[in-house]
């Protein structure tokens, strides 16, 4: 049986891909576990330089699989509550943070539809690339969900307060370039320029100072909930240690000698 969620690695850089093609790569409580499964053999690894997150098909992720959450309407109220509290605690939340923790940059790569926990995925990467046919929603609100996989964080730090709460709560449809204009994603481009571009911002990673990478990662993660004081004080912390790696002599080196630096590691 093929699982919904496959895990490539190869060099450094790893291929995760939400894998239901024939129902819009739809989240289903199978997916839901696999997706648990591969984010937490990413963590284990040391090797990785970077991550793609990318959909199967034509399409990221058309939201909740709703035939399987069909399934669970026999229930009640009482055991929905716990089932469903149940696997977002055990899976939903710990992919979410799981990919957060890496790292390494993570990069969403969206083409189709990406709607529900599909968005809060891409919001939850470091970046995203998606082709001019993406097309988004938080779609909760069509079936009189709140959300999860972390939207009504990841919204209003990207958005603002209002848009965010305008995204979530009237659940309108919008295309990629609004996407763009939002800061929902990084670059759009047209649909088969969309494996090229990505891959061309995943080799930049892998050619550049990796421990520096997950320092500045470690800081935008934090910052949110940091004052400034404090954020000041975990960049000087962080700063240091960077100062005191080969890739920053490399770097300065590459500067005076006026060539690209050969960063490694």
């Amino acid at each position: 049986m093929t699982s919904p969620v496959t895990l490539d690695l190869q060099d450094g850089i790893a291929t995760l891909t939400l894998n239901r093609p024939t129902a819009l790569n739809a989240l289903s409580v199978d997916m839901m576990k696999a997706l648990a499964e591969a984010t937490g053999q990413l963590q284990r690894r040391t090797d990785l330089r970077a991550v793609v997150v990318t959909g199967a098909g034509e399409h990221f992720m058309a939201g909740g699989d709703l035939k399987d959450f069909a399934t669970h309407l026999h229930l009640s109220a009482e055991s929905r509550i716990a089932t469903f509290r149940a696997l977002i605690e055990q899976y939903i939340n710990p992919s979410v943070e799981a990919l957060a923790a890496l790292p390494v940059p993570v990069i969403a790569q969206v083409r189709g539809a990406c709607a529900g926990f599909g968005l809060s995925l891409v919001l939850g990467c470091d970046m995203a690339v998606a082709a001019g046919n993406a097309y988004f929603t938080t779609a909760y609100a069509s079936i009189a969900l709140s959300g999860d996989g972390g939207v009504s964080w990841f919204l209003p730090r990207i958005l603002g307060r209002r848009k965010a709460f305008e995204l979530l709560l009237l659940a309108d449809r919008f295309g990629a370039d609004e996407a763009l204009r939002l800061g929902v994603v990084n670059r759009v481009v047209p649909p088969e320029e969309l494996e090229a571009a990505t891959d061309a911002l995943v080799q930049r990673f892998v050619k550049g100072p990796r421990e520096a990478y997950a320092e500045m990662k470690r800081l935008l993660v934090a910052s949110p909930e940091q004052s400034l004081s404090a954020q000041l004080q975990l960049e000087a912390e962080a700063f240091a240690r960077s100062s005191a790696r080969p890739n920053f002599d490399e770097g300065i080196r590459a500067f005076l000698e006026k060539r690209k630096p050969g960063f490694n590691a």
